[in-house]
Order: structure tokens, then sequence, then C-alpha cells
């Protein structure tokens, strides 16, 4: 993986360009989710537990835990591109390593390799429990660069 600290935003207002394409996400809206840090090649969104977000167990969805690593691995992504350039998921591979039993979720995008077309990411996802934090899940997300065309809201 290379060094978080190696890696040059193109556009020197990403931040601003994530957090306005992240506000169009109804779907992150829906589920509460914030996005709380973002460095290039790197983003970090926090989501708190409700009721509505958990399985029959209650412990946090693992539909919920699989958004929240494509997320992450995509606006760590998206921090590396240009301002007319936009990003798509074209694979994710979720590893569920223990329960989303906490009151917290937190997942941390780091960006392994960004190429011309296709960038892959890390996420890990931990669930905060009091003071702790424990792995829940780690996802491998692939994701191809759209040049040319910016991330916006489209017209139905």
């Amino acid at each position: 993986m290379q060094d978080e600290a190696s890696f040059q935003a193109r556009d020197p207002n990403y931040r601003e360009r994530a957090h306005a394409s992240f506000s169009r996400q109804q779907f992150m809206q829906l589920l509460g989710a914030f996005l709380v840090e973002l460095h290039p090649g790197y983003c970090e969104i926090h989501l708190q537990y409700r009721e509505e977000l958990s399985q029959q167990h209650g412990f946090f969805h693992g539909g919920v835990i699989g958004t929240m690593a494509d997320n992450a691995g995509g606006y760590a992504a998206y921090t590396l591109l240009a301002a007319d350039t936009s990003i798509l998921t074209v694979e994710y591979k979720l590893n569920l390593l223990a329960p989303g039993d906490g009151g917290l979720l937190i997942a941390r995008g780091y960006v392994v390799k960004a190429g011309r077309t296709l960038t892959v990411c890390r996420s890990d996802i931990v669930v905060m429990k009091q003071t702790s934090e424990q792995l829940c899940a780690t996802a491998l997300v692939t994701l191809m660069t759209l040049t040319g065309k910016p991330d916006r809201a489209v017209t139905r």
C-alpha cells in the first residue's frame, strides 16, 4: 500500500467537492451517516446506531456495514480526482469479521493504488462500544474514474 502522505490531491477544492457530493447521497442521509474526515487518499465516515439500522440480533446490519465500506473507499478515491471527474464503484468484496455490536460505526477508507482508470481502496469498518474500537469488517473496493464527467445530480 502506498503511504497515505504520498498522495496528492489534483483539485485543491477536493474537500468542498466531496462534501457537496456526499450531501447529494440521499441514501447516506437516510442512514444518518456523516463525512467526518478527508485527506488525499483517506476518508472517514461515522454512523450512530439506531434500531432501524439493525438486524435480528440488534447488531448493525451487514448491508449498512457494506454501504459504509463502499462509501469510505469511494470518497477516499474521490479526494484524488480532478475537478471535472467523478467515480463509480465497479466491485467490492466485504469480509464481516465480527458483529457490528456498538453505538457508533466508523468506516475508514484508504487508497491502495490510484490508477488512470481504476482505483483500488481498502475500507476498515470498526464499531465503538463504550471507549474501545473493534474491527467488524474490511473491504476491498475497486472504483472506475469517469473522466470529463463531473459529479453532480442527475435530472430525471
